[in-house]
């Protein structure tokens, strides 16, 4: 089975890459948890955040199925949001997060055309 109706080897897939995605970040906050704050440096957490979402999708685009443009316009936010805070340029979350939004909007054509995003019940 190539579809994603229900019951299809590609449903059956992206459940188990999100539900793998969903217990990679409690794994995540469950650490940070049990973390003292001032121990891990500002941006790991985004950081963390944003590979886990990309790595999700990531995953999807591997297995043809087709890849969420929300996770994936958050993961890359999270992850350079995380990269900026990590080398103390956190003024830029703001300019950073608008930059992206706007290259995301003129890209987002050519992302349609090539059916990379979607959702994934219709790969």
């Amino acid at each position: 089975m190539t579809t994603t109706e229900p019951g299809s080897d590609k449903t059956e897939l992206n459940k188990r890459l999100e539900a793998g995605a969903w217990g990679l970040f409690l794994i995540m906050l469950g650490g940070f948890a049990l973390v003292p704050g001032e121990t891990i440096p500002k941006g790991v957490w985004s950081i963390g955040v944003g590979l886990i979402m990309l790595g999700l999708n990531g995953a999807r685009y591997y297995y043809k199925i087709r890849m969420s443009g929300f996770t994936t316009v958050l993961g890359i936010l999270s992850l350079l949001g995380g990269i900026a805070e990590l080398f103390g340029v956190a003024s830029l979350d703001g300019g950073l997060l608008l930059i992206i939004l706007g290259a995301y909007l003129i890209l987002k054509p050519w992302f349609e055309k090539q059916k990379l995003f979607g959702k994934a019940e219709e790969s």
